[in-house]
């Protein structure tokens, strides 16, 4: 999965999920991605830099469901008391553990291997898919030096659902 952030004719920024950036091209062509201010379908890339997740060290060999501890791009939180969350917290959780679970998904797992896959599939030596894993801040500035289309995911645990 990749985001990308979009603008349209009208000059409105907005993001969008998409599976590739096949997958944004054919749906941008075909008129399917629309501004959400306006309705434009007329929407193209707008500029913006890759995030990446960092590394873990050896615990990265592991996937995040047998880990059980942090995963890429996972930001922990504790409050001293645990109040339930508001309707709005509640439901941006609930979609937070939906990208996680579509990324699970639809995308291989390849570990401390981000970096060294994300440049194969880019340069057309292994083929083309969804994957995730953990990456240092200095390949991540690499590969954005690249080219290579690559983004952070807000990761949550999704063992307190």
């Amino acid at each position: 999965m990749i985001l990308y952030t979009l603008r349209c004719d009208s000059e409105h920024e907005f993001e969008s999920w998409f599976k590739d950036s096949a997958a944004f091209d054919k749906q941008a062509k075909r008129k399917l991605v629309a501004c959400p201010h306006c309705g434009s379908t007329a929407v193209q890339k707008a500029i913006m830099a890759p995030r990446v997740a960092r590394g873990r060290g050896e615990a990265a060999e592991q996937s995040p469901e047998q880990s059980g501890g942090p995963t890429p791009g996972q930001t922990k939180a504790v409050a001293a008391d645990p109040a339930p969350l508001d309707p709005k917290a509640r439901a941006l959780r609930a979609q937070l553990l939906e990208l996680r679970r579509q990324v699970e998904a639809n995308c291989d797992y390849v570990g401390p291997r981000f970096a060294e896959e994300a440049r194969r599939i880019h340069y057309g030596e292994s083929d083309p898919r969804g994957i995730y894993g953990e990456s240092s801040r200095e390949e991540a500035e690499a590969l954005a030096e690249e080219g290579v289309a690559v983004a952070r995911l807000p990761w949550i645990d999704a063992g307190d659902a």
